[in-house]
């Protein structure tokens, strides 16, 4: 495997985010998205009396990067998990709360580039799409079982697809002659069922249809719905969050978490607002940062990242 495939997203924005959070020497950082770990073996060599833990579902993430941090020893902790299982990994380690988070929630590339994965519609590939390949539906399964109505609902809200009907009346049709198991397969079966002007617009056309049924094979938005309160609620005082997102869909469910955190939840006309209903949070970007175009030239992969940082200011208060 060439490192050279392997270059983290917005790496040096994400360091900077987490930088304040991580000086004192008991530090505790979390990586959530371990994948071929750039991100925590950056993390590592930046501040050099931190204590990684490090997280990731898929099995071959987690001995590829174990071999990259090897160097690092017992600074380094890296765990087989869910990120959304993120307070009963902490539990287990006896860690109470942590100083800093970081979430990189795009398909690793190790994911989209070995072939048998069945992540990218470049390249045929048997439909799998688990980041987990020891547990739950494959992509296939999900085409081949699933009522029309429900996969018109999943590619429209998980993929945003406005041609939804028409792909999925193809995909009812072509299953019933022979199931589903490749990818290239699906990929035709989506060029010939959409019109032309859709075909002229945004690349690929079964980038969405790929992104959905990658999202409901693994549950990615309900994971990530449990997992960003779960990170915030694990910071310190003084503790930052940081989350690159690469569709809307996670973007915004990312600045809703945060916006709640940073609101002022009393009824209005208080004289003060007592402790109880002040902000959690801190918002530290304005908005979602984007990479600069000298870093998309650099990695395509870094194009659709969305950066959202937050500093937690204050306990929870009952």
């Amino acid at each position: 495997m060439s490192e050279s495939r392997h270059v983290p997203v917005m790496l040096q924005r994400c360091l900077d985010l987490l930088a304040p959070a991580l000086q004192g020497p008991d530090a505790v950082v979390v990586d959530c998205t371990l994948g071929l770990g750039g991100h925590s073996e950056a993390l590592l060599a930046r501040f050099p009396d931190v204590r990684l833990v490090a997280l990731d579902r898929d099995k071959e993430a987690l001995r590829l990067s174990g071999e990259r941090l090897a160097p690092y020893g017992e600074r380094a902790t890296l765990v087989h998990a869910v990120y959304d299982e993120l307070p009963e990994v902490l539990r287990r380690l006896g860690v109470a709360r942590v100083q800093g988070v970081l979430f990189d929630l795009g398909v690793s590339s190790m994911q989209l580039d070995e072939a048998d994965r069945g992540f990218a519609y470049a390249q045929d590939a048997p439909l799998d799409m688990r980041m987990d390949q020891t547990t739950g539906v494959s992509a296939a399964e999900v085409l081949n079982t699933y009522p029309p109505g429900e996969l018109v609902r999943i590619l429209r809200a998980y993929g945003e697809e406005k041609q939804a009907k028409r792909i999925v009346s193809a995909i009812v049709r072509e299953r019933e002659k022979e199931p589903f198991s490749n990818s290239a397969r699906l990929v035709e079966l989506i060029r010939d069922a959409l019109p032309q002007a859709a075909k002229r617009t945004g690349g690929n056309p079964a980038k969405r249809t790929f992104q959905a049924l990658r999202i409901e094979v693994n549950g990615e938005l309900s994971v990530l719905e449990r997992a960003i309160p779960a990170a915030v609620k694990a910071l310190d005082v003084g503790g930052r969050i940081a989350v690159l997102s690469y569709h809307s869909l996670e973007d915004r469910l990312v600045k809703q978490v945060f916006a709640a955190g940073a609101a002022i939840t009393a009824p209005p006309g208080l004289p003060v607002v007592p402790e109880r209903y002040q902000p959690r949070l801190k918002l530290l970007t304005r908005g979602a940062e984007l990479p600069t175009e000298e870093e998309i030239a650099e990695n395509r992969r870094a194009a659709p990242a969305r950066l959202r940082g937050a500093e937690r200011i204050r306990e929870d208060v009952e």
